[in-house]
């Protein structure tokens, strides 16, 4: 039985879900080996996963439904990612229920642009597949974005565009590891970790959809990875990174919450 509800706010947007499968001459190119895209200029749609309860917020309401600023989370992601060029549509995994998938439709209604909201599932990687499920066909490119990270600016989303666009299978926003990084066992240092190496990851996170698809459809439901890229690099594919940026951080913390208001005063 389907779990999805779908909302558009583009009255010229295609109903009803599609069936992830490419047609016509391109659908025999797809992703080479290295994974890479060799397929046409098709639409890019970005998930939008905001089922979490978000129990480190404390008490209350889903995380991507706390506001910031007057609105929610999840608003301010949506409307960085509506405004995006290279974004033509938006779907919303809500929370799993009727009156979850009731608010975020009316939370969502007044922004302009293709947005749709479906239920989302238990985790965040079922509510990833359960979206991209619904993806109309002509949508080749996908980016998977953090409800919490509601200050993404446009130009991480368009460079991650870009970058897919490009020919990478998949792309990442990642900004270097300032702090020292240590490994331990219990309360005991085991070894100082080469931070040159590390790279803190942001979102969203870019995909063909013929990768994202495989990585989703491969992945083990008890085994979540913490993030989308995670599924690709166990298929073996390559991952790509991009510069991210300071203003992109997750919103988890009561703390986050401070930064945040004081980046929306600067902005203001």
């Amino acid at each position: 039985m389907s779990r999805a509800v779908s909302m558009s706010t583009d009255p010229a947007a295609e109903a009803g879900p599609a069936t992830g499968t490419d047609t016509g001459a391109d659908a025999e190119a797809g992703p080479d080996a290295t994974g890479s895209d060799t397929t046409g200029r098709g639409r890019v749609a970005v998930i939008v996963p905001a089922a979490g309860k978000g129990e480190r917020l404390g008490p209350g309401a889903p995380k991507a439904l706390r506001e910031l600023g007057g609105f929610p989370l999840l608003v301010h992601a949506v409307r960085t990612l509506v405004t995006a060029r290279s974004v033509d549509l938006v779907v919303v995994a809500a929370p799993p229920s009727a009156e979850g998938v009731a608010e975020v439709q009316r939370l969502l209604a007044d922004l302009p642009g293709d947005t749709r909201v479906v239920a989302g599932g238990d985790t965040r990687q079922e509510s990833v597949a359960l979206a991209l499920a619904t993806l109309p066909e002509d949508c080749d490119v996908v980016l998977v974005h953090d409800a919490a990270r509601a200050l993404t600016p446009v130009d991480v989303v368009e460079a991650v565009v870009a970058a897919v666009r490009d020919g990478a299978g998949a792309v990442i926003p990642v900004l270097p590891v300032a702090d020292t990084i240590k490994a331990v066992d219990a309360d005991l240092v085991t070894a100082t970790v080469d931070r040159s190496t590390l790279r803190a990851v942001q979102t969203p996170q870019g995909f063909t959809r013929d990768i994202l698809t495989k990585a989703h459809a491969a992945a083990d439901p008890t085994l979540p990875a913490t993030d989308d890229a995670g599924l690709v690099e166990a298929l073996g594919l390559p991952v790509r990174t991009v510069p991210g940026h300071a203003e992109a951080f997750k919103i988890t913390t009561p703390f986050d919450l401070v930064l945040a208001e004081a980046v929306l005063r600067r902005r203001r």
